[in-house]
């Protein structure tokens, strides 16, 4: 067959399978069924390669392509035939071009709706079902137009941010923006900003589904719960009441008798339910950040085929709660599938994330903010080191040891034949050193009422969540923490999918009852779950994702009222703080990077702090530690205290100091208030020393309320004397290393010296090391498989560096000099961390965005050259450029495995839009922005 045979031959099995009778002219019979498209239909402009009838009369077109053709140059055509109805022939709308233009190749389909406001063409995974067509022509108005009257919001329940992220998110579907990403910090209320927008979009845009996407089954149980028992702010109502709520659980759904508005389920769920397969509970309950963590993740993308009992058109939005990051990678086609508006809602986006929803970041909350606002608080990093966990261990063969079944709990005794060596990443997976849980647990023991919480007069255990690695890690953990406190069962327990007890019913005692004191999880507690009277998370477990990081961390950030922290912990005058244990090495991995405190003067008492703002002083560390001071006072604060702050602050909160003091260590406020202060517009370039003047005005500024009036710092220095405490403080000897952040500075400093000297001992060695160590700069010409070998030496004990180790090591200690440090590390990092190592003088930047930045020079000099780029061409380039950024090189071949390029048709899409000699642009470009 021709390529325009095959398309064809595809389009007629995706029309058939959404059920349309695809007849030719000569065998035409409108009524055979509802929907019928007619091939090479005889029209006024010409013939059209489809035209669409429901109930005989006509209401679309659809104009087919071969394989690899650009369809943005075909919408005219479709439009030309839209508008060339026969006089004889009927419509449902009369005197008017026909409403629906589809274009489409088979593997790729354009749709345009003449109906909306702005017909705009979108892609589609396959065609809409005639019944869908038919109700569209029939309603008075398109859901787009809807988006675009959407009453005003009025709900004196909500607080002003989620006020804000509402109105920010109907205003981006008002402009018919496909994809929008809300960022909330959690316990901001995402959930409930979720439950507000859907309720709005099915009662005032007559939205007639909406999906909401869990990372897992009992986060589902929990959004239903949500939705299922949200009191409708006009009516009165129950959603639950107005509405019908699905929680899939199965992987059938009936169309044609549905009578759900919404649905939450997994991706694991959609994407069984689109492939007709089942799927077993225990795999729609695991969290797919913890199958990455595990290894277990899929790597290669999960493909869909059209199914016509999940029709495209099913969901009109789709809402990704907290999903994971592979959800845009490898699960991208189930989403992708269907025809809907997607909004994400999160506390950590990462640069995947914010990719995947076009850069359209509508709202913006951040953890810090949300400290300062009374609705989080913040965490302080405790680390204790042992000798085991840092260097592993050595049993001398002859010794008898224990060995246990995995599967069965079985253990018997065995003699050594041969030494037992092993490292500190082979504990509690391969080797169980009780000797090393013991020590971690007595010593957290030890400092817990000295160093944790020293204002605790009763020593109530404080609530407390510990991160294992699996199954058999808990148990010996809630073993030895029952010994090491002298405590029973009820004590500690263990709250895994395994536990024998019902989990939820185990989770429900720990948010609600005094026992048990401490939980011990892998992952159920990881994501989602409110537990707000924890204060204490201890990681004996380590995590490579910072997603995944954020989400635990998470579990310990959410504010409680005081009477409800004291129902389960008698002796807790407030939730002022949490702390985050690091008994694994995250410091190290540069992940506690996000949790460490706003304190960076710890040894510095507040009324010192205080006086020396009232001289002047407004220095980064003083502004962060002040923060961090006041917030905690902030959480402690008793409301007479605080009716004596009311004249200074004009009777707001603390909050109205706190705010200042954050955004002036904000690089985005600096940045505008350079601009501001240069008269430049908003996305005008500006040098470091106008920004740091613009810091410095930002700082004074927000000082300015604690420099100019003494007695509003005298009354803060009075009420926390009011609360402060002195006690001892006690020391370890069994533990290698132990305390709060500040320690991590040295540790970060040798890790720095010794990568430097790393690269000093093997640049005769390492291929890599060679060429960026002894080439002039630019001329480097390296591959990836080298880049590859250079990371696997340096992943290699003793070290076991990573490139996000690294980065973060450098962005710690010299956070003025590095960029990027929140975004995802990737391989060829690795260049950019050597030639910094090399020359510390220069700012280490991302790999990836100096490539885009040779890129864009060059893009320049193009123009300069008199060469203009359409905009489907600079699509294809910006494509080149981003694969050259991740891998070094680009050939041919990588246009027919990059799924995005393959969709657009590869390297025929890419001579189609480049031209003949596409080839010789590609590698210029290889060429050129090697950096």
């Amino acid at each position: 067959m021709t390529p325009e045979e095959k398309a064809r031959q595809e389009i007629d099995r995706l029309l058939t399978a959404a059920g349309w009778a695809v007849q030719s002219r000569a065998g035409m019979n409108l009524w055979q069924q509802r929907g019928v498209a007619v091939r090479e239909a005889h029209l006024q402009t010409g013939y059209a390669d489809y035209l669409l009838f429901v109930d005989g009369r006509a209401l679309g077109v659809i104009e087919a392509k071969r394989e690899g053709t650009t369809l943005s140059g075909v919408e005219a055509q479709s439009a030309r035939y839209a508008d060339g109805l026969q006089a004889f022939m009927q419509a449902w709308i009369a005197d008017r071009p026909l409403p629906f233009r589809y274009e489409s190749t088979g593997r790729q389909t354009y749709f345009t709706n003449g109906l909306d406001p702005e017909p705009r063409s979108r892609p589609l995974f396959a065609f809409h079902r005639p019944e869908t067509l038919a109700g569209w022509v029939q309603s008075e108005t398109s859901l787009r137009q809807r988006l675009q009257t959407m009453p005003p919001l009025l709900n004196d329940n909500l607080w002003v941010v989620q006020r804000q992220a509402i109105q920010n998110l109907e205003a981006s579907l008002a402009h018919d923006r496909p994809r929008a990403l809300v960022q909330m910090a959690t316990g901001s209320g995402k959930t409930y900003t979720a439950v507000n927008t859907v309720y709005r979009l099915i009662k005032e845009a007559d939205a007639r589904r909406v999906l909401f996407l869990v990372d897992r089954s009992n986060l589902g149980r929990q959004a239903y719960n949500e939705f299922a028992n949200f009191v409708t702010p006009d009516d009165g109502r129950k959603f639950a009441e107005l509405y019908n709520i699905r929680h899939l659980t199965s992987s059938t759904i009936q169309p044609e008798n549905d009578v759900n508005r919404v649905y939450i389920s997994t991706i694991q769920r959609l994407y069984a339910m689109l492939r007709d397969e089942e799927l077993d509970d225990e795999a729609d309950a695991r969290s797919l950040y913890e199958a990455e963590e595990r290894g277990e993740a899929a790597r290669q993308p999960r493909t869909v085929t059209f199914n016509g009992r999940l029709p495209i058109e099913f969901f009109d939005f789709i809402i990704i709660d907290e999903c994971h990051r592979s959800i845009y990678t490898v699960w991208r086609q189930v989403l992708e599938y269907f025809d809907a508006y997607y909004i994400g809602l999160t506390a950590t986006p990462g640069k995947q994330t914010i990719g995947f929803f076009n850069q359209n970041l509508v709202m913006e909350y951040s953890h810090e903010r949300a400290v300062a606002d009374n609705i989080n608080v913040q965490g302080e990093v405790y680390r204790i080191l042992t000798r085991i966990s840092e260097q592993g261990s050595h049993v001398e063969a002859g010794h008898w040891i224990d060995r246990r079944d995995k599967m069965t709990g079985a253990e018997w005794q065995e003699k050594l034949d041969e030494d037992l060596v092993y490292s500190g990443d082979q504990l509690d997976r391969d080797v169980v050193s009780e000797g090393q849980i013991r020590t971690i647990v007595a010593h957290f023991r030890d400092v817990l009422f000295t160093e944790l919480f020293p204002d605790r007069p009763q020593q109530v255990v404080p609530k407390t969540l510990i991160f294992a690695k699996d199954d058999h890690h808990a148990e010996n953990i809630v073993r030895i923490v029952r010994e090491e406190f002298g405590k029973g069962n009820d004590f500690c327990q263990k709250v895994t999918y395994k536990s024998e007890r019902n989990p939820d019913d185990i989770l429900n005692d720990f948010r609600n009852s005094y026992h048990p004191r401490i939980a011990v999880t892998v992952d159920m507690i990881a994501t989602g779950t409110d537990v707000k009277p924890i204060e204490v998370l201890i990681f004996m477990r380590q995590v490579r994702s910072r997603g995944y990081f954020e989400q635990m961390r998470g579990r310990a950030t959410r504010v409680i009222d005081t009477t409800d922290l004291q129902a389960v912990t008698r002796d807790a005058e407030a939730k002022t703080h949490f702390v985050l244990v690091d008994a694994v090495g995250l410091t190290e991995a540069g992940l506690t990077e996000t949790t460490r405190t706003l304190e960076r003067k710890r040894t510095v008492p507040f009324d010192k702090l205080l006086e020396q703002v009232g001289y002047g002083v407004h220095d980064d560390d003083t502004l962060s530690s002040l923060a961090g001071r006041l917030a905690r006072l902030q959480r402690k604060a008793k409301p007479d205290e605080m009716r004596l702050l009311a004249d200074y602050l004009n009777g707001r909160s603390l909050s109205a100091l706190i705010r200042p003091l954050l955004d002036a260590l904000n690089r985005d406020q600096q940045l505008e208030q350079a601009r501001q202060m240069a008269g430049l517009g908003p996305d005008a370039a500006v040098s470091e020393a106008q920004i740091e003047a613009a810091a410095a005005a930002l700082r004074w500024q927000a000082t300015a309320p604690l420099r100019q009036q003494p007695d509003l710092r005298q009354t803060l220095l009075e009420i926390h004397q009011r609360q402060e405490i002195t006690v001892d403080r006690l020391s370890q000897d069994l533990v290698k290393e132990a305390g709060f952040d500040q320690e991590a500075t040295e540790r970060l400093r040798r890790v720095v010296d010794d990568f430097r000297q790393f690269i000093e001992e093997n640049k005769d060695e390492l291929t890599a090391l060679q060429l960026l160590y002894n080439r002039p700069y630019g001329t480097q010409q390296l591959t990836r498989a080298q880049l590859k070998e250079l990371a696997a030496a340096l992943q290699r004990p003793p070290h076991l560096w990573t490139e996000a180790k690294l980065w973060n090591a450098y962005a710690a200690l010299e956070a003025g000099k590095v960029r990027g440090a929140s975004t995802e590390r990737v391989l060829t990092d690795l260049i950019a961390l050597v030639r910094h190592a090399l020359y510390p003088e220069e700012t280490l930047r991302p790999y990836p965005d100096q490539v885009r930045q040779r890129y864009e020079a060059w893009l320049a000099a193009q123009e300069q050259a008199g060469k203009q780029f359409t905009a489907e061409q600079r699509w294809w380039l910006d494509k080149i450029a981003g694969f050259i950024g991740l891998n070094l090189h680009m050939t041919p071949q990588d246009f027919e495995v990059d799924g995005e390029l393959v969709h657009r048709g590869g390297r025929w899409g890419a001579m189609e839009a480049l031209g003949p000699n596409w080839q010789e642009l590609l590698e210029e470009m290889n060429q050129e922005l090697i950096v």
